[in-house]
């Protein structure tokens, strides 16, 4: 029961909400990107070397709040398609930092073409105030 004494209802549960609204977005995502051989999740990678310039795995994992094996298997499949390369850490022998190659960032700059057409169809419902709104409420319940 929730507070009022009342049953929650799919409608009004904002995990299953998110959810629903993230997987939808993931969905669409995914069909955007299938040809360039990505899914959503790559494509985050390679907006975080694109934004940041060479990140660390472990960096990368931090930031995109993804388990570190899954980050490598990301950045494998990325260097196999030759979008993303492993340097030297400058201060880090051990460390390499992922960055985009010249073939990566067209990659990212075509598929965030097509990601910002997916945005807009998601948020469609939404005027620009509240689209603004909800990115902001979204960055403050994901921190």
């Amino acid at each position: 029961m929730t507070k009022n004494g009342t049953r929650p209802t799919l409608d009004d549960d904002a995990g299953f909400l998110l959810a629903r609204a993230g997987g939808r977005a993931i969905r669409g995502m995914n069909r955007a990107l299938e040809p360039f051989g990505l899914r959503s999740r790559h494509y985050t990678v390679l907006m975080a070397a694109a934004q940041h310039g060479g990140l660390s795995q472990r960096e990368l994992g931090e930031l995109l709040g993804i388990d570190p094996s899954a980050v490598v298997a990301l950045v494998d499949d990325l260097q196999r398609a030759g979008l993303v390369r492993r340097d030297p850490h400058p201060g880090d022998r051990r460390t390499r930092l992922v960055v985009l190659t010249a073939d990566g960032r067209k990659t990212f700059d075509k598929a965030s073409a097509l990601a910002a057409k997916v945005h807009d169809d998601a948020l469609a419902p939404l005027d620009p105030h509240e689209r603004a709104t909800l990115v902001e409420l979204l960055r403050r319940i994901g921190r």
